[in-house]
């Protein structure tokens, strides 16, 4: 079921999408201009800098365009942050092999991705929505809970044809691994490196064979 914030496209991947739209139809030239200009600034000049103002001039969109669209500053940058992580980390399609080895290879591929800016960005979008909101709520719905769904689905499809044995409840296993990752990545307990997230998924999983 399609949550509110997303748009599947082709492939499975997921898109941006506000809350719904009055008159005019939004261009997708300049959705993704927004998007990109907000996304490039968190990366580059930080989350403080990333004013409603900055992404306007950054993107040559006018402020009013940008608060027609999104209901917060928070919501816009993570939608910004959506729209990378649906390009960087692409939910993995069932074309792709095995629950098992497609759990694998985008844990790996999140495990990377949390070495470079992505992670760093990840997490300041999560630090201003706790410090405006109090909890990471917004985070969740918008970005979070969809992926989590679409990944906790595949696990169960894995236990289900058997390839998976794991038998612990599909959510809690993706919560072991992801969680682990990130708890991880936060408290710079140890290094995350694809090849341990790989094992990590086959601890949780125990995928036959």
């Amino acid at each position: 079921m399609r949550r509110p914030g997303v748009a599947i496209v082709k492939d499975g991947r997921e898109e941006a999408e506000s809350a719904p739209r009055r008159g005019r139809p939004r261009s997708i030239e300049t959705t993704n201009a927004i998007l990109e200009s907000a996304y490039a600034l968190m990366a580059t000049t930080g989350l403080a800098a990333t004013t409603i103002d900055a992404i306007a001039r950054h993107s040559s969109v006018s402020k009013m365009t940008i608060y027609k669209w999104w209901p917060s500053r928070e919501a816009l940058l993570i939608d910004a942050f959506l729209h990378h992580a649906a390009k960087m980390l692409p939910l993995p399609p069932a074309s792709a092999g095995s629950p098992a080895a497609r759990a694998r290879r985008h844990a790996a591929a999140y495990a990377e991705a949390l070495q470079g800016e992505f992670g760093k960005v990840q997490l300041a979008v999560i630090s201003e929505c706790i410090s405006k909101t109090g909890s990471a709520e917004l985070f969740y719905a918008r970005y979070l809970q969809f992926r989590r769904d679409a990944l906790v689905d595949m696990i169960a499809a894995g236990q289900k044809d058997g390839s998976i044995q794991a038998e612990s409840p599909p959510e809690n296993l993706y919560d072991a691994i992801y969680g682990s990752l990130f708890y991880r990545y936060i408290f710079g307990i140890a290094p995350i490196t694809p090849g341990y997230a790989r094992s990590l998924v086959d601890l949780v999983l125990r995928p036959k064979g």
